[in-house]
């Protein structure tokens, strides 16, 4: 594989100091010190997903991740309840470049520019784009229906996209869904992102703190294992997510798909989290690599680029060969126009 020539420029790379415009999705706990570490040291960047935290240990768990990172990382909240305590120790801690999807983000956007800090949002619509700049956001996500994991985008990326990047009144937007390797990053820069955003394939990373065995689940599994579903979700709080179907899910369809409350299982622990409390099926917590009993009934995100990861290998490796995938992909693009 050849080598990078030259690195790239748009403007998330010049915003977040990257030599490659690839951002990491939140991994749950699979989003550790070392992961975004290895994100950070190979000119890409990670977020971290705070509600997976203990308001309690907030603090000290970001504390690891900054050094890791040399400060170089980002911090994910999801609104669907009051995260103001998570967001505190967050700025506390010192992060500056957040992402918010969910609920009401005009008092966090505030609170955050207040601080010196990044705004990033997902968003699913050209019409919620439209709001971004007078929101005070700084980037959109605009998070296609092929991503893993919770998504609140409606359309496939190629045709969300570019609607809102028209939509957008200029502010930058950053791709997400579909998009494994350096062929998706030329796509998306050529249909107007500054940058992608992915996650499955970097579940399937040796550094993410995600279970094992999740990992080859995530590589042995093709798009038809996939199902979209609100399962993992708690009551009120449902958003459509997109899991590898596995035991809990199997075995809530042979039931007939009751609701909460009549699940087969429902209140069962399946493991504990690292506190010590019980993790009960259904939970929305997916197996991290310390994960004890039945890792395998937690949810597995993973989105439609199962299809693209075949192996687990290094954040370093990834990036690299994104990098040299993206630019020969833009550079067969130049030469159909020139003939050469």
């Amino acid at each position: 594989m050849k080598e990078s020539k030259m690195p790239f420029e748009t403007a998330l790379t010049q915003a977040l100091d990257m030599r490659v415009p690839v951002v990491a999705a939140p991994l749950g706990r699979g989003s550790s010190a070392e992961f975004l570490g290895a994100m950070a040291n190979s000119g890409s960047f990670g977020f971290t997903a705070l509600p997976h935290m203990p308001e309690e240990t907030v603090g000290d768990e970001l504390a690891k991740m900054k050094r890791a990172t040399n400060g170089r990382f980002g911090a994910n909240i999801s609104l669907i309840a009051d995260q103001r305590n998570r967001l505190a120790a967050a700025l506390d801690a010192g992060v500056r470049v957040f992402s918010l999807w969910q609920g009401d983000l005009e008092p966090y956007v505030r609170r955050i520019k207040d601080a010196g800090g990044l705004v990033f949002w997902t968003v699913g619509s050209a019409e919620d784009a439209a709001r971004a700049k007078d929101s005070g956001v700084d980037f959109i996500v605009s998070q296609g229906n092929e991503s893993g994991g919770h998504f609140v985008g409606t359309a496939p990326t190629m045709s969300l996209l570019p609607s809102i990047v028209d939509a957008a009144k200029g502010v930058p937007v950053v791709a997400a869904g579909g998009i494994a390797d350096g062929r998706g990053l030329a796509a998306a820069l050529a249909l107007g992102a500054c940058g992608v955003w992915m996650g499955t394939r970097f579940v399937a990373s040796t550094e993410s703190a995600n279970h094992r065995g999740y990992k080859e689940r995530v590589v042995a599994a093709r798009a038809t294992d996939l199902v979209e579903t609100e399962l993992f979700d708690p009551a009120g709080h449902e958003f459509p997510h997109s899991v590898i179907r596995n035991s809990t899910f199997s075995k809530w369809e042979a039931a007939g798909r009751p609701p909460i409350g009549q699940r087969p299982g429902e209140g069962e622990p399946i493991s504990r989290f690292p506190n010590g409390k019980p993790l009960n099926r259904y939970n929305a917590a997916a197996p991290w690599d310390a994960m004890g009993g039945d890792w395998e009934a937690s949810p597995l995100y993973a989105g439609a680029t199962v299809e693209l990861v075949h192996d687990v290998k290094p954040v370093a490796q990834i990036i690299s060969e994104i990098e040299v995938e993206a630019e020969a992909a833009l550079d067969r693009i130049v030469s159909l126009r020139t003939g050469r």
